[in-house]
């Protein structure tokens, strides 16, 4: 397979930003074949080794599709849930969203 890049994913610069200054250079497996179809608001569901990136192959689509909304939603409630099975993973999941939400 050829590389790709985040870029080549079409997510927004401040994601890109925050995915470099993260030391990450390239999608995983996973997230090359997970991105996409999220972006496109398609369902999607997954399974993978644990450490191969699922967390950002669900949460930076979601955060470029709150970057890219215009749709005015103060007062309403969450935008994204995120349910984990322990308070670890939700943890991950949290410090995960902090640092690619930076620039957002």
């Amino acid at each position: 397979m050829s590389s790709i890049s985040f870029a080549d994913l079409q997510l927004v610069d401040p994601l890109l930003r925050a995915i470099t200054e993260a030391g990450y250079t390239e999608p995983t497996p996973i997230q090359r074949e997970a991105i996409a179809p999220v972006l496109a608001g398609r369902d999607l569901m997954a399974a993978a080794q644990t450490g191969t990136g699922k967390t950002a192959a669900f949460l930076l689509p979601a955060l470029h599709r709150l970057a890219q909304s215009t749709e005015n939603t103060k007062g309403r409630g969450a935008r994204v849930l995120v349910l984990t099975p322990t308070r670890e993973l939700a943890q991950q999941v949290a410090r995960a969203a902090e640092t690619f939400s930076k620039g957002l």
